[in-house]
């Protein structure tokens, strides 16, 4: 009799009923809109501080370069021209890069700690390499203090006592543990042609290239590329998975100690924790126990995230949840005083079924049925509507610009090309572009239908409320 009665009252007042439906409907795929851009712009910004430390890290330890070792870093070159014809010359400057070295002991250290699953260090490094053909005279930097920025952002020098035409070219090395390849920057890229590092090329001389840096320099695997003297064979060519890399090139760790006259050092320690939950109290035990570092984790980071997709994710955040809120709760109000207006139209068919033995609490439930019913239809609805919402913002795929901002000391990776001059531990503000998807949770399909019935039945409570008020007596005074 109840499923007979409901299909019968829900097919006469269709009308009524879609009003109600369609109202949950608006409020329920705004909700799985704003959920699933949320959700998008957590990947994003996932991805965007994923090119700065690699998957697999949970955390860097690093120490901040000091003013005094930014003075020592400064490249001094000096090429003498001979004779009256010109002289081609070449001279590059290997420099540890954004940090202080610390001990290759200090990994051990930091690996040894309670909650630390893994940890792994690299050592960041700087080249900048100058040739050219220079006549009668010497070339020195400016003001014997370093390299001043052109208008093109490229360090100058100038001749004294002749001419010069040379070229500047800057990049940045990152030296790799090859015995970890599951921890570090590198992670973070896919090989696209030939290979990565074998865990026995400890001391190799062969590198592996970004493939942004390896477009401009025209390098593919086979290639050599000459860092201080030393030729390297590129075996590999890797894609970063956000666009920007780490490094534009990558050697073993031991190479890289030996160009950057650093032996046995680090820049930074790459480190995993046993369990994800607690990266908070692994931190504090890190500085606790290595005092003089700076222990930064994924979600510090995140704090310095700026441009589009900060604001577009702040605005998701706040805005658009508070938005979805009031649209719900204008839904479900307007969905209960439908319902009671309804049921309120209905007194002589409710008091006419109380009169022939129907009793409140029947009376009741029947009216709260239609209403869940008409819950249920507006959460499909809703459904339909989020899900076409969220795919056709995953299909516009609409670009967010993420901005990294510059600072001393603490950070993930080693910084790539264009972090020089500055001085090590001064990062320039890297900007990534990345593409915003809405994917679609089945906690939130969950959360929409559960929407659906709250919907239907704060919609049938109302009606159930004014139904149950109603008397036999009632239908007489609506007959007269």
């Amino acid at each position: 009799m109840f499923f007979t009665y409901l299909r019968r009252e829900l097919r006469r007042r269709r009308k009524a009923a879609l009003v109600v439906a369609s109202g949950l409907a608006l409020g329920i795929a705004l909700v799985i809109v704003v959920n699933s851009v949320s959700n998008g712009m957590g990947k994003a910004q996932d991805k965007v501080l994923q090119s700065l430390y690699g998957l697999g890290t949970d955390m860097t330890v690093t120490k901040a370069a000091s003013a005094s070792t930014g003075d020592a870093q400064r490249p001094r070159f000096r090429f003498d021209a001979r004779g009256d014809d010109d002289s081609e010359q070449s001279s590059d400057r290997v420099m540890v890069q954004g940090f202080q070295t610390l001990p290759a002991s200090t990994v051990t250290k930091v690996g040894a700690q309670s909650g630390v699953s893994d940890a792994v260090g690299g050592l960041s490094l700087q080249v900048l390499k100058v040739s050219g053909q220079f006549t009668r005279g010497q070339f020195q930097q400016n003001g014997g203090g370093g390299f001043q920025r052109g208008g093109d952002g490229q360090p100058q020098g100038e001749v004294k006592g002749g001419g010069a035409d040379f070229d500047v070219n800057n990049y940045s090395v990152y030296g790799t543990d090859v015995t970890e390849p599951a921890l570090g920057p590198l992670t973070s890229s896919k090989i696209t042609s030939g290979r990565t590092f074998k865990a026995t090329e400890t001391d190799a001389k062969v590198a592996v290239a970004d493939s942004a840096y390896a477009k401009q320099k025209k390098y593919k695997v086979g290639s050599t590329v000459t860092i201080k003297g030393v030729k390297f064979q590129v075996i590999g060519i890797a894609t970063a998975d956000s666009g920007d890399s780490a490094a534009d090139l990558y050697i073993p760790l031991k190479r890289a100690q030996a160009l950057g006259d650093a032996k046995d050092k680090v820049t930074t320690i790459y480190v995993k924790a046993a369990d994800s939950q607690k990266i908070d109290g692994v931190k504090s035990t890190i500085r606790k126990n290595v005092p003089g570092t700076t222990v930064t984790t994924s979600a510090d980071l995140a704090d310095t995230v700026s441009g589009s997709l900060s604001t577009a994710s702040s605005l998701a955040a706040s805005v658009g949840k508070w938005l979805s809120l009031a649209v719900l709760v204008a839904a479900f109000l307007v969905a209960g005083l439908l319902t009671s207006s309804a049921v309120s139209r209905r007194v002589r068919e409710f008091g006419t079924l109380k009169a022939v033995g129907w009793k409140s609490g029947r009376v009741t439930r029947q009216v709260v049925g239609e209403a869940v019913v008409n819950g249920l239809v507006g959460g499909g609805l809703g459904i339909a509507l989020g899900l076409a919402g969220a795919y056709a913002v995953t299909a516009i795929s609409p670009s967010l610009e993420a901005q990294l901002g510059g600072g001393t000391g603490g950070g993930f990776g080693g910084g790539g090309g264009g972090d020089f001059p500055g001085g090590p531990g001064r990062r320039t503000a890297k900007t990534l572009e990345v593409a915003l998807t809405a994917p679609v949770s089945v906690t939130t399909i969950v959360l929409a239908v559960g929407l659906a019935v709250a919907g239907g039945l704060i919609a049938g409570a109302f009606g159930g409320w004014r139904a149950s008020r109603l008397r036999p007596a009632d239908a007489l005074r609506r007959v007269e």
